[in-house]
């Protein structure tokens, strides 16, 4: 008899689903995977290395290209180890800002990650319709840092400045009539909390549309139930946060667990898998974007009621306003050095973590007392999910790794770092 061996495969980087960032070499027989071997490090960038090289506060731009999905999530952590081991707490008004903005940055992450799920399995009109809903969003982004992505809106001290009365409306243009950009501006012509409050008033129904298309789809749940399924007992010894964890039925959520900023001023719900297949983690994903925007809308009140400032005074670690820098001597020596030099952290070290959107990000910083890090190490959530798909694969088809790479939610950015 002639002998049958199992063949080797190459998935990605070309493959659509693989991000082309993911060479994953699967070991088959026929269509049944007997082994998957993710290769990682084709966007490996040296953050950590090249945050040691710089002043603390210049750094901050480089959490955002982490999870290029999750960014200001990214950069929540980082500020919160500076203050941790500077010793200062940022104005009350600052905390509910930055916990407004992480479920805003939720909200994107997963609206991202149902589009390009759904794409990967088969369903395009929810691609479609979760970027609709985005662009509101990025628009908030850009309102408050003056970039669509890579906000760097986060400083030590509080956040870079307060949230605009306006919101940039659009122009009639050969593209856009009156009446099109007339639509398209009533939720503009006030602040922006005007805006995102509006827009906490449409979501829940977008949700509801991409439940419609999907939650009883009959194709949806063939490719998602009974996939990829993972056991509470090996999700914690995998080291799995987040969605990925709770999705295994196991109610771990930083957000409630070890409270960070405002969140213990906001109420809201940790929704919890039964099956831990791909399917209960798309479920929990759906809800949280539910419990975001009510945390969100809760933001939002707590905003309008308490005005105040959104930076602490220390200009030893805060800039000065631009406005007294323009005028004052003493004012622009303190922006000059602190934009160049930085300011000297105390030893010791500190880790601080933030519930992002794909689960526990973290840093681990060192200082030894001088304006660089000593050491800078980033605990990304997508590593140790990753890490586990030969596990998750093994004994499925084909096809179904492509579902179970969608499941985990995975950015290149901070796995390979």
């Amino acid at each position: 008899m002639t002998e049958i061996r199992n063949f080797t495969l190459n998935f990605g980087p070309q493959h659509p689903a693989a991000h082309g960032v993911l060479r994953l070499v699967l070991e088959m027989d026929g269509e049944v995977i007997h082994k998957a071997d993710p290769h990682i490090g084709l966007l490996h960038r040296a953050t950590e290395k090249l945050a040691e090289s710089k002043p603390f506060n210049q750094s901050i731009g480089y959490m955002d290209r982490l999870d290029y999905m999750s960014m200001m999530c990214n950069e929540h952590a980082y500020v919160r180890a500076i203050e941790n081991l500077l010793g200062i707490r940022p104005p009350e008004r600052a905390l509910h800002i930055r916990v407004m903005f992480d479920e805003i940055t939720r909200v994107l992450n997963h609206l991202l990650w149902i589009g390009s799920h759904a794409l990967d399995v088969g369903a395009m009109t929810v691609f479609l319709y979760a970027f609709r809903e985005r662009e509101d969003l990025m628009d908030c982004y850009e309102a408050v840092s003056g970039t669509r992505m890579h906000a760097t809106y986060y400083r030590p001290g509080g956040v870079y400045r307060d949230l605009p009365d306006t919101m940039p409306r659009y122009q009639v243009s050969r593209w856009r009539g009156e009446r099109d950009v007339a639509r398209r501006n009533e939720a503009r012509s006030g602040s922006l909390l005007d805006f995102i409050q509006d827009f906490t008033e449409r979501f829940p129904k977008c949700v509801d549309e991409y439940e419609t298309l999907l939650t009883e789809n009959r194709i949806w749940k063939q490719r998602t139930v009974n996939i990829g399924v993972v056991t509470p007992e090996r999700a914690l010894q995998l080291g799995f946060t987040g969605p990925m964890l709770r999705g295994s039925g196991i109610e771990w959520d930083l957000r409630k667990k070890q409270p960070y900023a405002a969140y213990d001023q906001v109420d809201f719900d940790v929704p919890v898998g039964v099956n831990g297949d791909c399917y209960d983690r798309y479920l929990c994903r759906v809800e949280e974007l539910r419990q975001a925007n009510r945390i969100i809308r809760q933001c939002v009140d707590w905003l309008r009621a308490n005005p105040g400032p959104v930076m602490l005074g220390d200009h030893k670690v805060t800039p000065p306003r631009r406005s007294e820098m323009k005028g004052d001597m003493e004012s622009l020596i303190h922006h000059f050095k602190l934009f160049t030099e930085g300011y000297c952290v105390p030893e010791g070290e500190t880790y601080a973590a933030v519930e992002a959107p794909k689960g526990e990000f973290g840093i681990w910083l060192v200082s030894d007392g001088a304006n660089k890090p000593y050491r800078v190490k980033c605990r990304a959530p997508g590593f140790a999910h990753l890490a586990a798909m030969d596990e998750m694969v093994r004994g499925h088809m084909l096809a179904d790794v492509v579902a179970v790479i969608g499941t985990m939610d995975i950015v290149f950015g901070e796995i390979d770092r």
